[in-house]
C-alpha cells in the first residue's frame, strides 16, 4: 500500500469520527442529557444556600462532607467550572442543531414542492377526483382563486398542457422548531453573560483576588477591587442612616471583592412599618444618589420589589440591619461570693474590653434587636403552676428538668404552633460574643424585659456554644422591683462560705425555736444538716444544683432514698430562705415577708441557680438603655444578560406557540384536459406533518369546496 494511500484512509478516518462527533453532539438525546444534568445542578443550588461563609457549611456538614462538597463546587454551583462547561457543551450542541437543520427548513418553508407527479398524489391518503365544467385554465384560475380564500398560499405551474395548483399554508410551524432552539442558545449566553465568569476572566488575566483579611473598605489595595468598566456584578452594602456608600461587596468563597460604583449613595432615612401584631410589614429606604461625572444628585425611595434603576445599575433593597446602635448595659457578677454590677457601654459590631471581669474577657457585641416578636402561645411549657411555699419544690421535677428543657415551646418564631397564637412584642434583645484571652467565645442573647412564662415573670438569658446551635435559656425570676437584683443577690450569698454558715445558724434557730427546752447537740446537729445542705447545693466548681443533690443521694441505700430527698429538701428551702436574708441585712435591707409572692420567688430563684451551672459566664450583661441606628441592606446589580434572556425567553414563547398552534398543511389540484376534449379533470391532495382529526375536518370542508355537489367526484 502506497504512502498516499494510507494517509487517505487516514484522513477520511478522521472526517468519519469527525462527522459522527459532530452528529452526536448535535443530536437531541445529547441535549436531553445535558438538560437533565443542569436540572439536577439547579435543584442543588436551590436546595444549599450558596456562597456562604465556609463556616457555616463546616458547621453544618462537618470536616469530611465540607470536602466533598467543596471539591464538587457544590457551594457555588452556578459558578462551578462542570456547570459552566455543561452550559457551554449546551449551547455548542443547540447551536450545532441549529446550523445542520436550519438551512433545510428554511429552504422548505419556501420551498412550493411543485415536482410532484400526477400518479404520486394519488398515492396520498387525502386526495380526491372530480370532473370541471371548464377548461384546464378557466378552473386553474376559479380554484386558485379558492384555495386563496381559504388562506392559502398560491402557486401554478405549467405541467406538459396540464396545470399544477401549489398551495401552503402554515410554513412558519418551521419557525418555532429554528425560535425555540435559538431562545436555548440566547438563554444560556444571556445567563453566562450574568454569572461571574466575567469576574473570574479577571482573575485568570489581571491578577485580581478576593480579599479575606480586615480593614476599611476605602484602604484595600487595587488588586481586590473591580473597576467601573466590570460588565456585570451582584453584590451588597449596608448603609447606616445618615453615611454612605459607593462600593458593593461581592462574595467569594474564599472571601469577598470590592466592587467600585459610577456614584456614591447616601441614606437619609429608612422606613419600617409594622402590623399590629408587631411584625414588619413594609421597610424602605430614601436615598440620595450623586453620580461621580457630573455631581448630579437624584433622590429616590427604594422599596422592596421596587427597585431604582440608574446608569444601568439596579438597586433593590433587600434586608435592614443595625447600623451601630449604641448600648448601655448593666454588668452582674455571676462568679464568686461578692454581688458585684456595673455600667458598660458597646457599639454594634464593635467590641469592648471587659476589665471590670479577670480573666482578659472581651465583649464582641454583634446585635441588637429593638423589638421581638414571639408567639407567646405556642404550647404548654415545663414548669406548670407551682405552689408559693418555697419549702415544697419537687426535687424530682428540677433534677429532671435540665437546662431550660422545652423553652422553644415557648419562645422563638421557629416554634410557631398553628393552633394557637398570641403574638407579642417582647422587648429589645442584645447579643455579644464573650471572647477569653485564649480566643475561645460563647454567644449569648439577653432579653431586656421581662415576660411572662409559667405564669411568672422571669428574664431570659440564653447561651450557645456553636453559631449553628440554637440558645438554651436561663430563667431568673423578677423581683417586686421588676429587676435580676434580687436574684443577683441571693446567687452572691450562696457563693459566700460565710453567709452559708450564718443561714445555717438562722435555719437551725428558728426550726426548733418553739421548743421549750433545746439540747445543744440537737441544735448543732440541725445547723450542721443546714450547712452540709447548702454546700452540696453551692457546688465544688465541678458539680451544682441539683445535680450535685442528685449524686449525693445516690449514695444512700435505695430504700432511704425517698426519705431522705424529702428531709434534704425541706432543710435545703429553709435554709435558703434564711439565706436571703441573711444576704438582705448584711446589704442593709430589711428581711422581706414570708407571703405567697416571695415563697414563689424563692423556688423560681432556687430553679434558676441550680440551672445556673448550665450558663458558664463570669458576668452577665443586661441592657439598661440604647440609641438605635438602623441601616438598610441594598442589593445591587449590574446585568446586561437580563435583556439578553428576555429576548430568549420571548423566542422560546413564540417557537413553542409555533410548533403548537400552527400547522403545516400542503395542498396540490392537478388539473388536466378530459378525455373526450369536453371540460378538463381535476385531481387534489393534502398533506400535513400531523394527522389530527382538524385536519381530516379540514379536507372535507375543501372537498365540499372545491367539488360542488353539481360536479361529479371520482374518489
Amino acid at each position: 500500500m502506497t504512502t498516499g494511500s494510507t494517509e487517505g484512509i487516514l484522513i477520511k478516518t478522521r472526517q468519519r469520527w469527525l462527522g459522527e462527533a459532530i452528529e452526536l453532539v448535535s443530536s437531541m438525546r445529547f441535549a436531553i442529557s445535558l438538560l437533565t444534568l443542569i436540572a439536577i445542578a439547579s435543584v442543588i443550588g436551590t436546595v444549599m444556600k450558596q456562597n456562604e461563609p465556609m463556616p457555616n457549611y463546616v458547621n453544618q456538614f462537618g470536616p469530611f462532607w465540607f470536602e466533598v462538597f467543596n471539591q464538587a463546587g457544590l457551594y457555588a454551583v452556578y459558578s462551578a467550572w462542570w456547570f459552566l462547561l455543561i452550559m457551554g457543551f449546551l449551547v455548542l450542541s443547540t447551536s450545532l442543531c441549529i446550523a445542520r437543520n436550519a438551512p433545510k427548513m428554511l429552504r422548505d418553508m419556501r420551498s412550493w414542492r411543485d415536482n410532484v407527479r400526477e400518479q404520486s398524489l394519488r398515492n396520498f391518503h387525502h386526495s380526491m377526483a372530480w370532473t370541471l365544467v371548464e377548461g384546464v385554465q378557466a378552473g386553474a384560475t376559479r380554484l386558485a382563486a379558492q384555495v386563496r380564500g381559504r388562506g392559502y398560499q398560491v402557486k401554478l405551474a405549467d405541467k406538459d398542457g396540464a396545470i399544477l395548483i401549489a398551495a401552503k399554508q402554515g410554513a412558519a410551524n418551521k419557525l418555532g422548531y429554528i425560535f425555540a432552539h435559538a431562545a436555548i442558545v440566547i438563554i444560556c449566553l444571556g445567563g453566562l453573560l450574568d454569572s461571574d465568569l466575567p469576574i473570574r476572566f479577571q482573575q485568570w488575566f489581571y491578577g485580581k483576588a478576593a480579599f479575606n483579611g480586615n480593614g476599611i473598605i476605602s484602604q484595600i489595595p487595587e488588586r481586590y477591587r473591580l473597576g467601573l468598566g466590570n460588565p456585570t456584578f451582584r453584590g451588597n452594602t449596608l448603609i447606616p442612616e445618615g453615611a454612605s456608600s459607593s462600593t458593593a461587596i461581592i462574595p467569594q468563597k474564599d472571601g469577598v471583592m470590592i466592587q467600585d460604583l459610577p456614584f456614591t449613595i447616601q441614606l437619609k432615612r429608612f422606613i419600617i412599618e409594622f402590623y399590629s401584631t408587631g411584625m414588619p410589614k413594609l421597610f424602605a429606604s430614601e436615598v440620595v444618589v450623586r453620580d461621580h461625572q457630573t455631581g448630579r444628585e437624584t433622590a429616590a425611595t427604594i422599596k422592596v420589589n421596587e427597585p431604582l434603576i440608574y446608569d444601568g445599575v439596579a438597586l433593590y433593597q433587600s434586608s435592614f440591619e443595625d447600623g451601630g446602635s449604641k448600648l448601655k448595659l448593666t454588668g452582674y457578677a455571676m462568679r464568686g461570693g461578692a454581688n458585684t454590677r456595673f455600667d458598660l457601654a458597646g457599639e454594634v459590631n464593635g467590641s469592648t474590653p471587659l476589665a471590670q471581669v479577670p480573666g482578659g474577657y472581651t465583649v464582641e457585641w454583634s446585635g441588637f434587636r429593638p423589638f421581638n416578636v414571639e408567639n407567646m402561645n405556642a404550647g404548654g411549657g415545663n414548669g406548670g403552676t407551682t405552689s408559693g411555699d418555697a419549702r415544697a419544690v419537687n426535687v424530682g421535677r428540677n433534677i429532671n428538668r435540665g437546662f431550660m428543657d422545652g423553652l422553644d415551646k415557648h419562645l422563638g418564631s421557629s416554634a410557631k404552633n398553628a393552633n394557637s397564637k398570641d403574638f407579642k412584642n417582647v422587648g429589645p434583645t442584645v447579643q455579644y460574643k464573650l471572647r477569653d484571652q485564649t480566643g475561645q467565645a460563647r454567644e449569648y442573647l439577653n432579653y431586656m424585659q421581662s415576660m411572662q412564662i409559667d405564669g411568672a415573670y422571669v428574664f431570659l438569658a440564653g447561651m450557645r456554644e456553636q453559631p449553628d446551635q440554637p440558645f438554651r435559656y436561663l430563667r431568673i425570676p423578677a423581683d417586686e422591683n421588676d429587676s435580676v437584683v434580687e436574684w443577683m443577690r441571693l446567687r452572691a450569698a450562696l457563693a459566700n462560705p460565710q453567709l452559708r454558715q450564718e443561714a445555717a445558724r438562722r435555719y437551725a434557730q428558728h426550726a426548733i425555736a418553739g421548743t421549750r427546752e433545746t439540747p445543744a447537740a440537737l441544735r448543732e446537729q440541725l445547723q450542721q444538716s443546714a450547712r452540709r445542705g447548702l454546700d452540696i447545693f453551692a457546688g465544688d466548681g465541678s458539680q451544682s444544683g441539683f445535680i450535685a443533690v442528685t449524686r449525693f443521694l445516690e449514695k444512700l441505700p435505695a430504700a432511704e432514698q425517698e426519705k431522705a430527698a424529702d428531709i434534704f429538701m425541706k432543710i435545703l428551702n429553709g435554709s435558703m430562705w434564711e439565706l436571703w436574708q441573711a444576704a438582705r441585712v448584711q446589704d442593709g435591707q430589711k428581711p422581706v415577708a414570708s407571703d405567697e409572692a416571695n415563697g414563689r420567688f424563692l423556688q423560681l430563684s432556687i430553679n434558676a441557680l441550680a440551672d445556673a451551672g448550665f450558663y458558664p459566664a463570669p458576668v452577665l450583661l443586661q441592657l439598661a438603655g440604647f440609641e438605635e441606628i438602623k441601616a438598610s441592606v441594598l442589593q445591587i446589580t449590574r446585568s446586561p444578560g437580563k435583556k439578553v434572556v428576555y429576548f430568549g425567553c420571548l423566542l422560546l414563547v413564540l417557537g413553542v406557540f409555533a410548533m403548537l398552534y400552527i400547522r403545516e398543511r400542503r395542498l396540490w389540484i392537478w388539473i388536466k384536459p378530459g378525455a373526450d376534449g369536453q371540460g378538463s379533470q381535476a385531481l387534489m391532495a393534502m398533506s400535513t406533518q400531523r394527522r389530527t382529526m382538524d385536519f381530516d375536518r379540514e379536507f372535507e370542508q375543501m372537498k365540499v369546496r372545491l367539488a360542488p355537489a353539481s360536479a361529479s367526484p371520482r374518489h
